[in-house]
């Protein structure tokens, strides 16, 4: 079953007399479980298809499903802050994390936006799985970056979402962190959580089920990776 699915999927800008068409006709569909790489250079598109699927920006033409929610219909205009907290879990290159707020704060605060009690439970198994359960307490200021990306991880998957999108996860980290985050991406995969990543590491991009290039706003080949890729151990 598709969790994301886009079609005809179009971003155009306007600089001065310019028009830059960011996506161009995209159709893609995301099935459940799968872990999906999109990759391309700086400035290809990669970032902007990623905002249209997590309704942080709107399509100038296209529609996107996520989870049987059509988030491109106007009628759901009003609905997309929960439906983006409610399905949509987003991990930001730059952690973008509140420095006022403690970690486990910081991965609550989804929830409370929600009007909801945080599952304390949940809370404390996603900070076993990501190796932060004596850093709750603690400010950003006092966690190193690949900490603060187990945190901002923790806090995308806090409301279970049914896809966790990333874009660049690894791009601010030193490569020891970097590849541990990717083998945390890995295992929150293995738990039947879809994930969507953007990046222009082929190595990292060759850990996922499949890579979707992306030219110029155009998506330009579909790559199987458990036939066509190396796996790392």
């Amino acid at each position: 079953m598709s969790i994301v699915s886009a079609r005809g999927l179009c971003r155009t800008y306007r600089q001065g007399q310019d028009e830059i068409t960011a996506v161009k006709n995209a159709n893609l569909d995301i099935e459940q479980g799968e872990f999906v790489a999109i990759v391309g250079d700086s400035g290809s598109g990669k970032t902007t298809l990623l905002n249209l699927i997590s309704c942080i920006d709107n399509p100038t033409n296209g529609t996107v499903i996520v989870d049987g929610i059509d988030v491109t219909d106007p009628q759901n205009a009003k609905k997309l802050p929960s439906i983006r907290r409610q399905k949509i879990g987003y991990i930001f290159q730059e952690f973008n994390l509140i420095p006022i707020l403690t970690a486990k704060e910081n991965i609550t605060l989804p929830s409370l936006l929600d009007s909801r009690k945080a599952d304390e439970e949940y809370l404390q198994t996603l900070a076993d799985l990501l190796g932060i359960q004596d850093r709750l307490n603690h400010l950003p200021s006092e966690l190193s970056g690949g900490q603060k990306q187990r945190v901002a991880i923790a806090r995308a998957l806090i409301n279970h979402p049914a896809v966790l999108l990333a874009d660049e996860p690894t791009g601010n980290l030193d490569k020891k962190s970097a590849d541990e985050i990717m083998e945390l991406l890995k295992k929150v995969n293995k738990q039947d959580m879809t994930v969507l990543l953007v990046t222009h590491n082929e190595r990292y991009a060759d850990m996922c089920d499949r890579k979707i290039y992306i030219e110029d706003g155009k998506l330009t080949s579909f790559t199987d990776c458990s036939v066509n890729c190396i796996k790392s151990p």
